[in-house]
């Protein structure tokens, strides 16, 4: 008699460790924002015949440094802590994994404070090298600890799986930054992209002469109330359908779509409010809440309501249409004259790097978004949906 205890088959092996695209993108986003916030605004570059590493041979402690600018340092590098180690894994994990991300935090931040030594409104600093280096090993400390939770096999990796296209990565990383785009004040909801003041003022100073390539585009155009309305109604409008939709285009039928739309935009809601207390005062927090804006987002809730469940190639075209008429109109569209008016309670004394960082994101993302949209991973995720779908229907 055989026995049943033998003859079962032994159990099935685990799935090898899977690496995580999302999180080496999100790092190299990371990073690229470190960059930018730690060189903002990249002018008046000269050597003062310093050494790079004066920072590290001045021993002392600066002379004037609150504990604002310290948390931020630290609290700052902290992601870029646990990015890294998540992105190490499974190669390197564990003690080893902190080790490689501590010295590539400290590689980093010594990076920056050298370079800020040509910078005349920049000031190299050992307290921000130290305090930007805790914050790297606090955070791969974190990544350590969490990154077999996260990213082996975990529900968040079975919900990816799931929910989200097999090639969404890129994808994931962009929209995660839509909210943090917000930040950075602008004069109408969701109105990303507005270059042309940026290159006006480049061209001016390259120049020696005023310039604004606004007006050469809408000469002598005087808007009244209504057409500012009606501008901030279309720009809103598109900003936030263009966005929605690429999270749309990226997501399987088994995912709850109306949540998943609703947490996006209601995330870019509240880093607007909250940036907008913080930047000016709690009084504007709502600032943004304006007729044109209401509008907007009204009809926007209904382009989404109609096109939830539209193909995801129709989806992802209209998504790029939108985010270009945004642009153009936010580019070509006058400042708003209250908007300028709310700017002249701006400080941005201690929030400089956080303010060049989020600058950065406002003005790039609506091209990141267009460069991602005419990516040809999209066929392949077109592709791997068909497949999917037979499988389910002749199991």
């Amino acid at each position: 008699m055989t026995d049943p205890a033998a003859s079962a088959s032994p159990p099935a092996p685990l799935p090898p460790a899977r690496s995580s695209p999302v999180s080496r993108a999100t790092l190299l986003a990371y990073v690229f924002l470190i960059v930018y916030a730690s060189w903002f605004p990249f002018t008046g570059w000269h050597s003062n015949g310093l050494s790079p590493l004066t920072f590290l041979e001045n021993t002392r402690m600066p002379r004037y440094w609150t504990g604002f600018d310290v948390g931020i340092n630290v609290v700052g590098y902290i992601p870029l802590g646990a990015l890294i180690v998540y992105s190490l894994f499974p190669r390197i994990t564990g003690f080893f994994a902190v080790i490689v991300a501590s010295l590539c935090g400290m590689l980093i931040s010594g990076s920056m404070e050298a370079v800020q030594t040509y910078l005349p409104s920049r000031v190299s600093s050992n307290l921000d090298f130290y305090t930007n280096s805790a914050g790297c090993l606090i955070g791969s400390i974190i990544g350590a600890l969490t990154a077999r939770k996260l990213l082996d096999h975990s529900h968040l990796y079975r919900v990816r799986q799931r929910w989200f296209a097999q090639h969404a990565s890129q994808g994931l990383v962009l929209l995660a930054l839509w909210p943090l785009a917000q930040i950075y004040p602008q004069g109408y909801l969701f109105g990303l992209g507005q270059l042309l003041p940026i290159l006006s003022d480049w061209a001016s100073s390259l120049m020696g002469m005023e310039i604004d390539l606004a007006a050469y585009l809408r000469p002598d155009v005087i808007l009244t109330v209504e057409q500012y309305w009606l501008s901030e109604t279309i720009i809103t409008a598109c900003g936030m359908t263009g966005a929605v939709l690429t999270l749309l285009c990226l997501l399987r039928r088994a995912a709850p779509r109306a949540t998943l739309m609703l947490i996006l935009i209601a995330a870019a809601l509240i880093v607007r409010s909250m940036a907008s207390a913080l930047l000016f005062s709690p009084e504007n927090a709502f600032v943004w809440i304006t007729p044109g804006a209401q509008g907007g987002f009204l009809i926007g809730l209904i382009m989404l309501g109609g096109l939830a469940f539209a193909p995801h190639v129709a989806q992802r075209r209209i998504a790029a249409a939108t985010l270009l008429l945004s642009l153009v109109m936010v580019n070509t569209t006058p400042i708003n004259p209250y908007f300028m008016s709310t700017l002249q309670g701006w400080v941005q004394g201690k929030f400089l790097n956080f303010n060049g960082a989020a600058q950065f994101l406002a003005l790039l993302w609506p091209f990141m978004a267009l460069w991602f949209l005419c990516l040809p991973s999209h066929r392949l995720n077109r592709q791997e949906d068909v497949q999917r779908q037979r499988r389910e229907d002749h199991p």
